[in-house]
């Protein structure tokens, strides 16, 4: 739980971070845009005619430039609000909180992940030199679901290998629901995404045809806002389902991993203590 808030707390800041930057940029251009605008006058007030009439392309040519390098923040704010904040905000909360489970899990994927062969090899030399005993304290002193298996299986040693092998496979499994918890709710914002932007959509298009026919005249105009509503409410959604979709893949592609190690690694585990005649 508190990895999940954490990584939460971590996500929002960077958004929130990227979001004051923009601001920050908007007005630093929205003040040389000002004083650009301020020095054309003065220059077009002092100017021949010849001149005048060249003023519009050259301010023209300025307008083109200062479009061109809106940064990637300022587009995504822009469209933001183009989309309207009311269905926006909700896609925006479906990445947020999928970004923070996602990053939580892989943090708690990475540190799951051991290196199996070592620890077979320290079971194996404390079976022959301490036995049962020391190779539970060496599992209980290791990291990793693994050896949270390992000694679940040892402590059972002296009831038979039919019960090592059933702890082992009943630990299992609940070290396998360990490793999939929140992938349920990262799935549930894949699917919801999508649906917030089709719903977005939806509404656009009421709101277009709402505007058409209070205005009684069908006009590029009126028809152009709900059906931009309707297009980037659909893309944001998309795009949100489109990035949680690849931490989905990773993070099972790391489960399924992490499951076959542990699979293996049982059944060496159950091998050693046969070799060792360890069991009843």
């Amino acid at each position: 739980m508190k990895r999940t808030l954490l990584s939460l707390a971590m996500t929002v800041a960077l958004i929130f971070s990227g979001l004051t930057v923009s601001f920050a940029q908007d007005s630093t251009a929205e003040a040389s845009d000002t004083s650009m605008s301020e020095e054309v006058d003065s220059a077009a007030t002092e100017a021949a005619p010849v001149e005048e009439e060249a003023a519009p392309m050259e301010m023209e040519a300025e307008e083109e430039e200062t479009a061109a390098e809106k940064s990637l923040h300022q587009v995504i704010k822009q469209k933001f609000i183009e989309g309207g904040p009311e269905f926006m905000s909700f896609v925006l909360i479906c990445l947020i909180l999928g970004l923070a489970l996602s990053i939580e899990r892989i943090l708690y994927l990475n540190m799951a992940t051991t290196n199996n062969q070592k620890l077979l090899d320290e079971v194996d030399s404390a079976l022959q030199s301490g036995g049962v005993e020391a190779a539970k304290e060496v599992c209980r002193n290791t990291r990793g679901p693994v050896a949270s298996i390992f000694y679940q299986g040892l402590d059972r040693a002296d009831h038979g290998i039919e019960m090592v092998e059933k702890s082992v496979v009943s630990y299992g499994s609940v070290q396998m629901g360990l490793l999939e918890k929140g992938l349920s709710w990262i799935s549930l914002f894949i699917a919801l995404a999508p649906m917030l932007g089709f719903f977005g959509t939806v509404i656009g298009m009421i709101s277009a045809f709402d505007a058409i026919a209070a205005a009684n005249n069908i006009s590029p105009g009126i028809v152009a806002g709900g059906i931009g509503v309707a297009l980037i409410t659909t893309v944001s959604g998309l795009l949100v389902a489109m990035v949680l979709q690849i931490f989905y893949n990773y993070i099972v592609a790391k489960v399924d991993g992490i499951v076959n190690e542990m699979e293996n690694a049982s059944i060496s585990l159950v091998d050693m203590l046969i070799k060792h005649n360890m069991t009843k």
